[in-house]
């Protein structure tokens, strides 16, 4: 097992759904690749009272690559920038650690995946999601200035940062929407309509600089 220092997350999440040519412009704009595309699957935890999402706190079980077991505090909202304290410990195997967090008391509260992109912009984290609801853009920096300044360097509005999380974005739609699902999977939204993020208020952060006929090629992964 090993595990990093804690340390406070600095991010700022974006709706782009031009993902594919958001990823060239990436490139273009000197974006270096991390990570290639990989799928992650994701146990959110909670007590049976849900005392952590009172608190606006997250326990959080994922596998991609290796197992990761993370603890988020409270999130403040610095323009736009969410920051929390965030725990990470790497563990070694991912049945077990469910196990034992469920003989502690905790349950699983949402089941969540998505497939990401890692690049390098600058001194930032640029990670591209794909999620059951819709692609993403995440920014993770060493100071909200910092990720401001790399949002703006690669074009994206900084006024439609999404100000919530994953799981509470899809928490909204399912009340939005009346969702007949309770997990935040692929198999789950497989047979449901494409949903429209602006039901949120939420904006698209940027666009290509033109607009093809027919956007179905750009919005693939």
């Amino acid at each position: 097992m090993t595990s990093r220092v804690s340390h406070l997350e600095q991010e700022a999440k974006f709706w782009v759904p031009f993902l594919r040519a958001f990823r060239e412009h990436v490139e273009r704009r000197g974006g270096e690749l991390l990570a290639p595309r990989r799928h992650e699957y994701n146990l959110r935890f909670d007590t049976p009272q849900a005392d952590l999402a009172r608190d606006h706190r997250v326990l959080r079980l994922r596998r991609d690559r290796k197992v990761t077991l993370t603890y988020k505090g409270p999130a403040r909202n610095e323009d736009g920038v969410l920051v929390r304290l965030e725990i990470e410990v790497e563990l070694a195997d991912f049945d077990q650690a469910r196990r034992l967090l469920e003989a502690l008391g905790y349950r699983v509260s949402l089941a969540y995946e998505k497939y990401r992109t890692l690049y390098r912009v600058g001194e930032t984290v640029l990670a591209l999601d794909e999620l059951p609801m819709g692609t993403f853009v995440e920014i993770e920096g060493a100071s909200p200035a910092q990720v401001r300044q790399a949002a703006r360097h690669l074009g994206l509005d900084v006024s439609a940062a999404v100000p919530f999380s994953y799981a509470a974005l899809f928490h909204r739609l399912q009340e939005a929407l009346g969702l007949p699902v309770a997990h935040l999977t692929f198999e789950a939204f497989r047979d449901l309509p494409l949903v429209d993020l602006r039901l949120l208020g939420l904006r698209p952060a940027w666009r290509p600089p033109v607009l093809e006929s027919s956007s179905e090629g750009l919005l693939a992964p």
